[in-house]
Order: C-alpha cells, then sequence, then structure tokens
C-alpha cells in the first residue's frame, strides 16, 4: 500500500465530516454536551481516524476491518443527526451539509470495501 491516509478521498471527506459536525455541534444546548455533542463528535473523529489507523496496517484484510469499524461510525453519525433534525437541534443547513457529507463518506467506504474484497 503506497498511498498515505492522507491521500484517499475517503478519508478527506471524513474529515470534512469531522469539521461540519464540530460547527454544527458548536450551537448545541449546553445541556446536550453528554448527551449528543459528544457523542457526535466522537462518532465523526472514528470515522477518519479509523481509516488512517487500518492505511497503517500490514494486510488487506486488516485495513477492511478498520473500514468495518468506520462504517459503522458512519451509521452512529447518521442516526444521531438523525435524532438532532428530530429535536430540532442545531443549524439546518450545516446539519443538512453533515448528513450529505455523513451518506457521501458511508458509500465511499462500502466501495473502498469492495474494491479490497474483490482483490482478495
Amino acid at each position: 500500500m503506497s498511498q498515505a491516509f492522507q491521500d484517499l478521498t475517503v478519508w478527506q471527506r471524513a474529515m470534512e465530516l469531522t469539521v461540519c459536525v464540530y460547527e454544527l455541534t458548536r450551537s448545541f444546548p449546553r445541556e446536550e454536551a453528554y448527551g449528543l455533542s459528544s457523542p457526535l463528535r466522537r462518532g465523526a473523529v472514528s470515522i477518519a481516524s479509523n481509516i488512517a489507523e487500518g492505511r497503517g496496517r500490514i494486510t488487506d484484510g486488516e485495513f477492511r476491518q478498520f473500514l468495518g469499524i468506520a462504517q459503522g461510525s458512519t451509521y452512529e453519525v447518521q442516526t444521531q443527526l438523525l435524532l438532532a433534525r428530530r429535536l430540532k437541534i442545531g443549524d439546518e443547513q450545516v446539519l443538512n451539509s453533515a448528513e450529505g457529507l455523513c451518506m457521501e463518506t458511508s458509500k465511499m467506504l462500502s466501495a473502498f470495501i469492495q474494491s479490497l474484497e474483490a482483490r482478495g
């Protein structure tokens, strides 16, 4: 694996998502600091972190495992964003951006995982 994790488009998108989630949660009410803000931030950070950590592993199988963990985190973040929307918490425009980035990252991860599986 010659490509650095920073060069992976899916990692770059995950970083955009993380920045967007931080921007979104800055406007959350104070009482949501531990209820929704913190888990949302941790979940978003986990996506990019697992992509990076997986890239540092020796085999494609190990990399796939970390990409799978990252994919799970995208579902976690999507759920928390849907909850924020239902609770009418956060700026709607930023929330829309975060949801779009999360879905895009998830699709990219799925395609990446499939391509690694096809390689054997």
